[in-house]
């Protein structure tokens, strides 16, 4: 592709980026665009036995192998999981990694969510949209000329504000690259997620089983959404295969950067119909 869009996931964790956007990830890398992960955390703390130094360690080697599976860039930042404030350090970080990137899109977590880590991300991504245009902060790094859009993933948090996707994509049909995706992470799909839930001897042994018990958590954790945004998975997809799809990944525009336009939307969503 002659002027591929750039695209930017932004999470908290690793796994945070291929839960809500391995859908459109697969996607985009299908049409010859790229796509660069992050994880601002380095994940050492997600593991009910695993020391923080070798977890962490751990993490980013399987982030790694979503990076070879899916050809892009995945980078896991030293900021300690579970202790991520939207502090001055961690901001001008940002600036420098969004301005290196040069995105034409942003996605990232609300500031509104059950865990710190992702709403101190969130507020670090925001801080930054501005700030990345002017040249006297982190003066190190040249300054970007147009703020990227943002986007933020989906969530389910009511309060203060309900998440209000305007982006709604069938992810349906690469739900197996989504799978392949979520088994890079051994360590949190098949045993820190199921400890958490009080489910650690549920987990099948052999690779069969652990897709499938794959398949049905992301199952439980994505399916609720198409039905909950039905309507403008309808007005998206037309009646007769909108009211057929079961998975979706949803984004919703955020205030800052760039604003998300129906002029635009096309173009950086381009999997849209």
């Amino acid at each position: 592709m002659s002027d591929p869009l750039r695209i930017l996931v932004i999470g908290a964790h690793p796994d945070d980026c291929e839960m809500k956007a391995g859908g459109v990830t697969a996607m985009y890398r299908a049409l010859g665009h790229q796509v660069k992960y992050v994880s601002v955390t380095n994940g050492e703390s997600g593991h009910q036995s695993i020391p923080p130094t070798e977890l962490a360690k751990l993490r980013r080697e399987e982030s790694d192998a979503v990076a070879k599976l899916m050809g892009i860039e995945y980078d896991v930042l030293n900021n300690r999981d579970g202790r991520l404030l939207a502090t001055l350090e961690p901001r001008f970080e940002m600036i420098a990694l969004i301005r290196r990137f040069q995105p034409d899109l942003i996605l990232t977590h609300r500031p509104n969510d059950y865990h710190p880590d992702h709403r101190a991300t969130s507020t670090l991504v925001c801080d930054a949209a501005y700030m990345v245009i002017v040249p006297h902060i982190v003066p190190e790094v040249p300054a970007l000329r147009v703020n990227p859009v943002i986007a933020y993933l989906s969530d389910h948090f009511q309060k203060p504000i309900p998440f209000a996707p305007t982006v709604v994509i069938d992810v349906e049909p690469v739900l197996e690259s989504i799978l392949d995706q979520m088994d890079c992470h051994q360590c949190q799909f098949y045993e820190w997620l199921p400890w958490t839930m009080c489910q650690e001897n549920e987990i099948p042994s052999d690779a069969a089983g652990r897709r499938e018990y794959a398949k049905q958590f992301y199952c439980g954790f994505n399916g609720p959404l198409a039905e909950r945004y039905r309507d403008l998975v309808i007005q998206t997809y037309g009646p007769d295969r909108g009211s057929k799809i079961r998975f979706i990944e949803a984004f919703e525009p955020c205030e800052y950067g760039s604003p998300l336009t129906e002029a635009n939307k096309k173009r950086l969503f381009p999997m849209l119909p």
